[in-house]
């Protein structure tokens, strides 16, 4: 598997270490292979330059161009809708079991409710009579009799 996490601008990162521990950051330049120019807008970041060494890269990534000002990372950052993608990814592990689980039994109902309508149309998409459906159908249809030949009598 390729190596994904470049820095690069727009790359969303965690501050590891000092005054802006655990703090998100987005990287707004590259300075030189040890440092970078990052801010936060919405995290209270100021823009400052910061060291690589200190940074934690993500994988999330938010477009906007190359020493973008503040209000143009401000307004990026919150168009990508960066919280709830991050609020994710910090499932722990039995939370992410229970999603997991969950969406296991969503596909099951939906494969369930496909396999269904596909056994009951025909290719060119009309409907498909089963022989199950005929039995049902003829049973029905003895039962009324039935009722009709003994309401007669």
């Amino acid at each position: 598997m390729p190596f994904e996490r470049f820095v690069q601008t727009g790359r969303i990162a965690k501050a590891s270490a000092g005054p802006l521990k655990g703090r998100l950051v987005a990287i707004v330049d590259v300075i030189d292979q040890n440092r970078v120019l990052v801010d936060g807008p919405l995290t209270g970041v100021p823009r400052q330059e910061y060291r690589l060494n200190n940074l934690h890269l993500t994988k999330y990534r938010i477009k906007f161009p190359y020493t973008a000002p503040t209000r143009i990372v401000r307004k990026a950052w919150t168009e990508s809708d960066l919280k709830a993608q991050w609020k994710r990814s910090s499932l722990n592990d039995f939370d992410r079991f229970k999603l997991r689980y969950a969406k296991r039994q969503r596909n099951k109902l939906l494969t369930i409710a496909f396999n269904t309508l596909k056994k009951r149309t025909k290719a060119d998409g009309t409907p498909r009579v089963l022989k199950k459906d005929r039995r049902e159908r003829l049973r029905a249809e003895k039962a009324k009799g039935g009722k009709k030949a003994a309401a007669k009598k």
